[in-house]
């Protein structure tokens, strides 16, 4: 999936030491993806980091802009890997 990052993305993604890589498997093979609760424009990718233990990696995105735009991405620690 083509994507782009935000401004915000892309500073949280450093500060949070996340590789795009890793934005992209989301993206590509998420484990789970979920619609956003306040926001029909968004969702949500779900991928668990082999390399973080498989902490799970939630990346949000506004999937109707063409390319999508990833909002931002956070490891989440209310969800459990599969």
């Amino acid at each position: 999936m083509n994507f782009q990052l935000s401004d915000h993305a892309r500073k949280r993604c450093l500060r949070r030491r996340i590789p795009e890589a890793w934005i992209a498997q989301a993206l590509s093979k998420p484990m789970r993806t979920e619609g956003d609760a306040d926001d029909g424009r968004l969702a949500h990718a779900l991928w668990p980091v082999p390399e973080k233990g498989f902490r799970v990696l939630r990346v949000i995105y506004n999937h109707t802009r063409d390319p999508v735009t990833v909002v931002t991405a956070y490891f989440d620690n209310e969800v459990s890997p599969p």
